[in-house]
């Protein structure tokens, strides 16, 4: 006779979770891993063919090799060096704090993943949202860009759909690679985002070991000829203006940029804009008195309030589009050109010299970003009613403000996108949509600001406010707000 052998639940239920484990590590992941070189390979070779796009050979590296070159580069070896000094640490235990480092921030980027999953996302995302339009593009010198060069897409970060936008956009250019936060490292995003390229980075750590690590991996990615995608701002604007630019990236690529090698760098200011930017109250927050000792759970709440009220309305059949967003492609600038009309040589310098003309590299990069950002209708109305908060206009007034304001900025050089070239329909729809969030109250025919929203208003104005012509009286009413 056969007896029963009786196990304690607890054993079965680790026997089971170990033979999950076994399944999911020798049989499923090697599966998904052989389909996806499968993959890759016909993906690279129909986008060769169909789109030109070549991709440079760095970006077909596996990861573990990427990892492995990092941990054997000697300026890396040098910093492990120093920090076990610094820390008391063994030589053994800075390799796997450097390996650590290496892990969390290389991508492992899948063509497939990138064309076929990656692309439909954020197609199908941004246009659910937007209505999304290249307001324009420098195309003319866009076409001299060298296609040796490594090219970096420099962008205004107005929202964290800019990802998905300038991604979108681009892809008939360029496979893009964005340095992403850690706002990104959730479970299964991460996982995406890697796949598709982004490498993660800790914004502001002094850790000198972490950003020597990084500094290399973005250094080998800029001289392999990696597209990157940088936001020179480096976290949202808060208040709706240009922040201060960033130059830890910048200043990784340009430490040891030889004007003379094979390879340039050359720098794509990208502006964007929306009509409508779905964290603009979350992010307000973060501004005026206080602004620091508000809980994060304000944030959270005012996020999920946004999401479920869409989420009704859709329910409802009362949702609508968040208006247009735009992206510009502006004029490129090639490193190579400016070091020799600027007579500098990053890589001779010293680090405090260096520093100070990164610094004016990318303030001169910043305001090329900020002279491509779209006007759109949005931010054309509320800039006429951030100026003058307690004045009620007329539909004819309202128009003739507009229209002088546009008549200024174009003046100015601004790209005014102008929806079915139509100035009337603009200033509707501009209207429409703050009347619709109720930022515009509409009485006895007149329009005036919500009295409680003038900071939302005053972020959307701001986003053009460095556009208007300095002699503009408008520009005090802005600037003493």
């Amino acid at each position: 006779m056969i007896d029963a052998i009786r196990l304690p639940l607890w054993l079965v239920v680790i026997g089971g979770v170990l033979a999950a484990w076994a399944l999911l590590d020798h049989l499923l992941l090697p599966s998904v891993r052989w389909f996806l070189r499968r993959r890759d390979k016909v993906v690279i070779k129909e986008i060769d063919e169909r789109l030109n796009l070549h991709l440079p050979p760095f970006k077909l590296i596996k990861k573990r090799v990427l990892i492995g070159r990092l941990m054997s580069d000697p300026k890396v070896l040098d910093a492990v060096e120093e920090y076990c000094q610094k820390h008391g640490i063994s030589t053994e235990a800075g390799l796997k704090k450097a390996e650590h480092y290496a892990k969390e921030i290389v991508p492992s980027f899948h063509a497939y993943i990138y064309f076929r999953i990656g692309y439909r996302i954020s197609k199908s995302v941004a246009r659910l949202l937007y209505r999304v339009r290249i307001g324009y593009a420098d195309e003319k010198n866009l076409a001299k860009i060298d296609p040796h060069a490594s090219a970096v897409f420099l962008m205004n970060h107005r929202s964290n759909v800019d990802y998905i936008l300038l991604g979108y956009f681009a892809l008939s250019r360029a496979v893009l690679s964005f340095a992403v936060g850690e706002w990104a490292r959730v479970w299964g995003l991460e996982q995406l985002l890697r796949a598709m390229g982004a490498y993660f980075v800790r914004r502001g750590s002094g850790n000198p070991l972490y950003r020597c690590v990084l500094a290399r991996y973005v250094q080998m990615a800029t001289e392999g000829g990696v597209v990157q995608a940088v936001f020179l701002e480096g976290r949202l604007s808060r208040d709706g203006r240009l922040r201060e630019p960033k130059i830890g990236l910048l200043d990784y690529m340009l430490r040891d940029f030889d004007p003379e090698r094979e390879r340039d760098i050359v720098f794509i200011p990208a502006g964007v804009n929306y009509d409508r930017v779905l964290e603009d109250r979350t992010v307000l927050l973060d501004t005026g008195p206080g602004a620091g000792k508000k809980p994060r759970k304000n944030a959270v709440m005012t996020a999920t309030a946004f999401i479920f009220r869409n989420i009704w309305q859709m329910v409802r059949g009362r949702w609508f589009r968040f208006g247009y967003a735009a992206v510009n492609f502006g004029r490129p600038v090639s490193m190579r050109e400016y070091v020799k009309t600027h007579n500098i040589d990053f890589h001779k310098l010293d680090k405090e010299a260096r520093i100070d003309k990164v610094k004016n590299l990318a303030s001169e990069l910043l305001h090329e970003v900020g002279k491509v950002i779209p006007v759109l209708p949005v931010s054309l109305i509320a800039y006429v009613f951030a100026e003058s908060p307690d004045k009620a206009f007329s539909d004819l007034e309202l128009k003739a403000r507009v229209q002088r304001l546009i008549k200024d900025l174009e003046a100015q050089g601004a790209h005014v996108y102008i929806p079915r070239q139509d100035r009337d329909y603009a200033i509707t729809v501009g209207l429409r949509m703050l009347t619709l969030r109720h930022l515009i109250l509409e009485e006895d025919n007149l329009y005036r600001a919500s009295a409680d929203d003038i900071e939302v208003l005053r972020y959307y104005s701001n986003s053009i406010a460095h556009l208007v012509p300095l002699g503009e009286p408008s520009n005090k009413s802005l600037s003493s707000s």
